[in-house]
């Protein structure tokens, strides 16, 4: 098998994960409403996600180290999903709900870290960008989202698990093709990972960047309905969709050119500041078609954000312990974050609306590019 013939079944993976994955946050929320659940309520099922994340991806992450292998996880995951998201999509009372949606989340959250973790390891492995590779991932998404817009806006939101149950069913044909990367390193252990958790760099990052990923998985959660309140379709939400993710698999694709020039950290910096740009106009303007066009920005924010500490993340991580620091860096960017944005962003967009949440999130990322330059300061100086 040839270098290039050995990514395709990677590259498929993340085509395949990344179009599920955009029927579960572009319409996930649409279908949740459908359903009869306020906002809030909303807000309480998609927390869910996140929280299952804090636990389910420290233990895959610890499990993919402990044994060398991430393909066989990644079965496990899949085979998981696709039984969970079975009952998940059938179901309609909230409590009932909640409680699927604990088995979903649990093995849906540690899929996308993981093939991140080995993508960048076959990066590292054959000497190319791993953003030539993690592009597929957003393609993938950008893809599902325009068709699945369309889809939904047709046939209805409430046949959402058709297309859900082909797509999870291509990623486990496809999972059982890769090809796992072998670590020359001693297997890791829970010694280990308090070592990484007691790494005060490596911590603090993700407390720095909190603020500004917060906003993120609240824009995740919420876009869509604030689409419907300013009065889109559902069909701009897919549209929505696929100009920010196709931006970001740009951003992605050319990663290699760009992303060497300047230091992680002033790169994350300048994410930030796009983030704010975006919160402000999504609040201030308040219209559907600007939204949707503001959308390419999001491969500037997210993106960049995203390339950025993902690639300064791996340089403060020994090599045996990166599927770990990895998943404990997805479990702050969409696990916590998550929460807290879908939690208080439900309640702030019930209550206060969807301008007031946008604004109050454009005023959380000035905050936080302020944090993050403190953060580069210090540890540039010591």
């Amino acid at each position: 098998m040839t270098h290039k013939e050995s990514l395709v079944p990677l590259k498929t993976l993340l085509f395949s994960f990344h179009g599920a994955n955009t029927m579960v946050i572009s319409f996930l929320p649409l279908l949740l409403a459908y359903r009869g659940l306020s906002e809030q309520e909303i807000g309480w099922v998609l927390a869910v996600g996140p929280t299952a994340s804090i636990v389910s991806q420290p233990l895959f992450g610890y499990i993919s180290d402990k044994f060398r292998t991430v393909k066989k996880v990644l079965l496990v995951a899949t085979v998981g999903l696709i039984i969970s998201s079975f009952f998940f999509f059938q179901m309609e009372v909230l409590g009932v709900l909640l409680f699927s949606a604990v088995f979903f989340y649990f093995f849906s959250s540690a899929i996308s870290p993981l093939a991140d973790s080995l993508a960048q390891r076959r990066s590292k492995a054959l000497g190319i960008p791993f953003g030539s590779i993690r592009t597929w991932g957003s393609i993938g998404f950008a893809v599902s989202s325009l068709v699945i817009g369309q889809y939904v806006d047709w046939v209805g939101i409430q046949y959402l698990f058709i297309p859900y149950g082909i797509m999870t069913i291509t990623l486990l044909l496809v999972t059982t093709r890769l090809k796992d990367v072998k670590v020359d390193t001693k297997p890791i252990n829970f010694k280990d990972v308090g070592k990484l958790l007691k790494n005060k760099q490596f911590i603090t990052l993700l407390l720095v960047m909190f603020l500004v990923t917060i906003t993120h998985r609240t824009n995740d959660s919420f876009i869509g309905l604030y689409i419907r309140q300013i009065g889109g379709r559902d069909n701009l939400v897919g549209l929505a969709w696929f100009l920010g993710v196709f931006s970001e698999a740009i951003v992605f694709m050319f990663a290699g050119k760009w992303f060497r020039k300047l230091h992680p950290l002033i790169f994350m910096i300048i994410a930030a500041w796009l983030y704010t740009l975006r919160w402000f106009v999504y609040g201030i303007v308040a219209d559907p078609y600007v939204l949707v066009v503001m959308q390419v920005f999001h491969g500037l924010s997210f993106g960049v954000f995203y390339v950025a500490s993902f690639d300064y993340v791996s340089r403060l991580i020994p090599e045996h312990m990166q599927a770990t620091g990895h998943l404990i860096y997805m479990t702050v960017f969409f696990g916590f974050s998550g929460i807290i944005g879908s939690l208080g962003g439900g309640y702030v967009l019930e209550v206060l609306g969807g301008q007031t949440l946008y604004i109050a999130m454009g005023i959380m990322t000035i905050v936080g590019s302020f944090m993050i330059g403190v953060y580069h300061w210090f540890y540039k100086n010591s």
